[in-house]
């Protein structure tokens, strides 16, 4: 399988395809990272790298996503805000020898398994109906009249958009991202709706209600 070689960022986080994530650049080897990509291809690799772990010690075989830089904001003192968007997933090979600051890796593609596209098309429908109730009682409760995000319309992006959305830790999403059956993500994240939709809609009521200050529909008993 051909590798090819890609500036590394490890972060306690995680990046989804399909996803953004800002995210702040204030190390000198990371300015210099971000100079490097800019003159690039804007791309680099970010690996999960939990809390306390040394970076030297990612594993061969660890799964990350190639990040392209969207949008740059310069800041004082040469720091930057910037936001990212995941491409594709890859496996980390192993660090090369660089003479630059920050970590170059190799890297090989990472890709997804061939399903069934009719139970598949099943487990999209229902992702999106958990999603809109979820979505919507959310909406209710952060009294947002905003409209709901658009979700992609490639099944295998749509559980990690949503992952990216809702609350979940970091080895959480790292345990998706590896993930290689779209089927597989999708049951997940419907699994994670489902449990939380009714206690969502519930809260959103009362927060209606609570709004309405007294004033809404009285009930007969």
């Amino acid at each position: 399988m051909t590798s090819r070689a890609i500036p590394i960022f490890p972060l306690p986080l995680v990046l989804f395809p399909g996803a953004t994530l800002p995210l702040h650049i204030f190390e000198a080897r990371y300015r210099r990272m971000l100079a490097d990509c800019l003159e690039n291809d804007r791309q680099f690799g970010v690996v999960y790298l939990p809390s306390g772990q040394d970076e030297t010690g990612i594993e061969a075989g660890s799964v990350g996503t190639i990040g392209r830089i969207e949008s740059v904001v310069p800041l004082p003192t040469g720091r930057s805000n910037i936001v990212v968007a995941g491409t594709t997933r890859f496996s980390f090979g192993d660090f090369t020898d660089s003479e630059a600051p920050y970590h170059v890796a190799r890297i090989t593609a990472y890709s997804d398994e061939d399903e069934d596209p009719i139970p598949l098309n099943e487990l999209v429908r229902q992702v999106h109906v958990q999603f809109a109730r979820v979505s919507k009682a959310a909406r209710v409760l952060a009294s947002d009249a905003s409209e709901p995000p658009t979700l992609p319309d490639d099944s295998a992006l749509l559980a990690f958009f949503i992952a990216s959305l809702i609350d979940l830790d970091a080895a959480a999403r790292q345990k998706l991202l590896i993930v290689r059956s779209p089927s597989s993500r999708l049951g997940t994240i419907r699994d994670l709706l489902s449990g939380a939709v009714e206690p969502l809609e519930q809260l959103a009521m009362v927060h209606s209600v609570a709004k309405q200050n007294g004033h809404g529909p009285r009930v007969v008993q």
